[in-house]
């Protein structure tokens, strides 16, 4: 999930709508160009405004209909209906490093994980796990951009913006369904 920059994103127009899902409330925004931001585990509507109007520095503008297709999509993933995302992603609020980071994530197959190591190596730059995890913290898009996916070396979980229950529960459903097909 993407903290609060020090300078609020400019874009000309942005969309919001909400949804309840098995990991809470999620606000769902985009630009005209497409979703550019998704929070979990919201108390509220009014939490997630507040936090749009921290983030960009134009009002959003309720519309759940402009965002239909990716609310549709959501909902169909939390059933285990749908295996890959076709949303269109305005990231471009991203760094040119952290937009690489975010594209590599979206080639992580469903229901699989990668390491860190792994997702540095993808981009040409063993030593940069760090500086991956990093830009994977910021992915202004969770669960569409499947960062959760990512774990430790190890196996270990690692972390997670929205909280690692979330990312255990997105795990375990992409797992179990992963299991089936």
């Amino acid at each position: 999930m993407q903290p609060v920059p020090k300078k609020p994103i400019s874009i000309k127009n942005l969309y919001y709508a909400m949804l309840e899902s098995p990991v809470g409330l999620l606000g769902i925004a985009a630009t005209d160009q497409g979703i550019c931001n998704i929070r979990a585990a919201q108390n509220s509507e009014r939490q997630f405004v507040r936090y749009l109007d921290e983030v960009y520095a134009r009002p959003a503008g309720h519309n759940p209909k402009r965002l239909q297709p990716a609310l549709d999509q959501l909902t169909a993933y939390f059933e285990g209906r749908l295996t890959e995302f076709d949303c269109r992603l305005d990231i471009s609020s991203g760094t040119p490093f952290q937009q690489q980071v975010w594209q590599q994530l979206q080639t992580i197959p469903f229901g699989e994980t990668r390491s860190y190591g792994w997702l540095a190596e993808q981009l040409s730059n063993p030593q940069a796990h760090r500086a991956v995890g990093n830009a994977n913290g910021r992915n202004p898009v969770p669960i569409i951009i499947p960062c959760h996916r990512v774990i430790q070396a190890n196996g270990n979980l690692g972390g997670y913006t929205g909280g690692l229950h979330i990312k255990e529960f997105l795990l375990d459903l992409e797992h179990a369904r992963h299991a089936v097909v």
